[in-house]
């Protein structure tokens, strides 16, 4: 297990998979969320799974905004597209999966620590769609472990001053 991060993936049935990441990051609550609710077009820069990211909704990021995600997972191109139910600021953004190969739901809780460091964490419940779902045992621990890499170079570049800073 990294330093700072706990990892937990599994497949309930064969077809329902759970990834449950965690990190801690030395930033303050809302400096975490500006970087990943409210950048999210800059995500790329941390996400070495992700291609492009596309807001699909005029105005700034909230409940009922939706993102087209291009990603690369497991050797395939594939194209996301998710909504935000739920954008409570610092303390949680989540959402679900509304058009692509995956169903199910995705959200970051972030916990403002007493030192002043950020423990996020990333959950998720999915299943592969069409015929990716046969493919659920392989590509979910891939996506899965990319997951985990993906938030401790998200801790490395916010740690590193990268980003936006929190809005006001």
């Amino acid at each position: 297990m990294r330093a700072g991060a706990a990892s937990d993936t599994y497949c309930d049935d064969g077809s329902v998979a759970k990834i449950h990441e965690a990190v801690d990051i030395v930033a303050p609550v809302e400096r975490v969320w500006a970087v990943v609710a409210e950048d999210v077009k800059n995500a790329p820069k941390w996400s070495t799974s992700l291609d492009k990211i596309e807001k699909l909704d005029d105005g700034p990021p909230g409940r009922g905004t939706r993102y087209r995600y291009h990603l690369a997972v497991g050797g395939q191109k594939v194209t996301l597209e998710v909504e935000q139910d739920v954008f409570n600021k610092p303390k949680k953004c989540a959402g679900r999966f509304v058009k692509g190969p995956l169903k199910g739901t995705w959200a970051y809780t972030y916990t403002q620590r007493k030192d002043g460091s950020t423990h996020l964490v990333y959950d998720m419940d999915f299943e592969l769609t069409g015929l990716l779902r046969f493919a659920t045992g392989v590509l979910g621990p891939q996506y899965a472990a990319g997951i985990g890499k993906n938030m401790e170079r998200l801790k490395r570049y916010v740690e590193s001053g990268k980003g936006p800073q929190p809005k006001k």
